[in-house]
Order: C-alpha cells, then sequence, then structure tokens
C-alpha cells in the first residue's frame, strides 16, 4: 500500500531522486526518463477520457491501462538485480489483455486507405498525442534497456508497443469507428 502523507520532502532539490529500490539518480537519469515519460502517457490518457465518457467499452480499456501504467513505472523504478527480492512487473497476461482489446476494436474499423492524421474528434486526437508519447517512452525503454547494466523486461518493452498500437486502433474507434478519421492525401499542397 502506498501512503503519501508528505508531498514535499526537499530531497530532489539537489538534482536527485529516489528510485523505488532507495537509489538516488540524477533527475536526467535514462530510467527516470523512462518512467517520467510513462507517466506522461498516463496523463494524456487521462485528458482524453475526459473526452470518451459517452464511448464507456473504451473508457473501461483506458481505466485498465491507466492502471498498467502505474504498474509499469513501479517496475522501471525499481531495476531487476540478481538475489534481490522480486518487486512489482508488467506480466504477459497484460500484454495479451491489450492485444485482445486492440483486435475488439479493430474488428468494427474500415480497413485503412491511407496514414491517419491527428484529428477528428477531440478524444482521438488526444489519443492521438498519447500514442507519441508511448512511442517516445518506448523509445528511451529500449536505450535503457540497451545498457546491461540496466535490466528492462521484454514485457515491459511488449507492452508500451502494443499499447501505441491500441491508441492507434482507440483514436480511430473514437472517429466513430473510423469515419470520422482525417487522411493524409500525399503531396496535396504542392
Amino acid at each position: 500500500m502506498v501512503v503519501l502523507n508528505r508531498i514535499y520532502t526537499r530531497t530532489g532539490d539537489d538534482g536527485t531522486t529516489a528510485l523505488g529500490s532507495g537509489e538516488r539518480r540524477p533527475k536526467f537519469d535514462l530510467r527516470v526518463s523512462a518512467y517520467g515519460t510513462v507517466d506522461e502517457t498516463n496523463a494524456a490518457i487521462g485528458v482524453a477520457r475526459l473526452h470518451l465518457k459517452d464511448m464507456a467499452e473504451l473508457d473501461a480499456m483506458l481505466g485498465l491501462i491507466q492502471n498498467d501504467l502505474f504498474d509499469l513505472g513501479a517496475d522501471l523504478s525499481v531495476p531487476q538485480r540478481e538475489g534481490k527480492a522480486e518487486r512489482l512487473r508488467v506480466v504477459s497476461s497484460q500484454v495479451e489483455r491489450l492485444e485482445r482489446d486492440i483486435d475488439s476494436l479493430n474488428a468494427k474499423l474500415a480497413p485503412l486507405t491511407s496514414f491517419v492524421l491527428p484529428g477528428g474528434t477531440a478524444g482521438a486526437a488526444y489519443l492521438h498525442l498519447a500514442r507519441t508519447i508511448c512511442r517516445r517512452a518506448e523509445r528511451i525503454m529500449v536505450e535503457l534497456a540497451a545498457k546491461p547494466e540496466e535490466p528492462v523486461s521484454d514485457a515491459a518493452i511488449q507492452y508500451m508497443n502494443r499499447l501505441s498500437d491500441f491508441l492507434f486502433v482507440a483514436s480511430r474507434a473514437a472517429n466513430n469507428n473510423g469515419a470520422g478519421d482525417v487522411l493524409w492525401i500525399p503531396g496535396q499542397n504542392r
């Protein structure tokens, strides 16, 4: 259980922050950037949900995702180390649930004939924003995982990869199941 009865501690005034393991790192550390960008993705999804209240099924999916993203932040904030007690980790069943949700939403969509521009409804536009932030988080996580001393689980990276796909399909669902998509017209402004 998390208990937050004091919000400021002054311990970060020196430009460092504590990982979930207690280890202090600079606030610009790649691991801190990874879970910070996951948090940013979560916040963008929260804004999107404000515009999707009339889509109960999609809103419920996004609610589960927001909780998953807190799990992912907890996972990233405690690096896996040999001989250390296991902490909360993203697991493959969370990735599999995303895949089922993608398939469920995608089954209602017409095939695309072009790339989709971010836009349409406000909800769809915010889902596209969340998707781009998610992709940035994934890139940071992959960069972090490339460092031998900075393990990141395969399931965590897979989750973010699937989440960006989910957010794309969800944006189309929010655009009247694709009928309101704004399509890219190559070379239109020449």
